[in-house]
């Protein structure tokens, strides 16, 4: 699913959320990153990308380990 990119000049941010806060919030799509040194590296990854496509929330729903850090996370508006 591919969503409308934000205005670059917004200083909106996409907020992260829990599993439950995502009950009455509307997926529009799915994220990830790759090659993250740490966890916060990772979510700050995750966090821009999520901004970028113009959601307002997000989920990180995996990560994964080997030498660096992988995730997803679903985003919503």
């Amino acid at each position: 699913m591919t969503a409308k990119t934000r205005d670059p000049f917004s200083t909106f941010s996409a907020e992260q959320v829990t599993r439950s806060q995502t009950e009455n919030l509307d997926k529009i799509g799915t994220i990830s990153a790759s090659d993250a040194r740490s966890l916060s590296s990772l979510e700050s990854k995750l966090a821009a990308k999520a901004n970028a496509m113009g959601a307002s929330h997000y989920y990180i729903n995996s990560a994964s380990t080997s030498e660096n850090i992988h995730g997803t996370a679903i985003i919503y508006k």
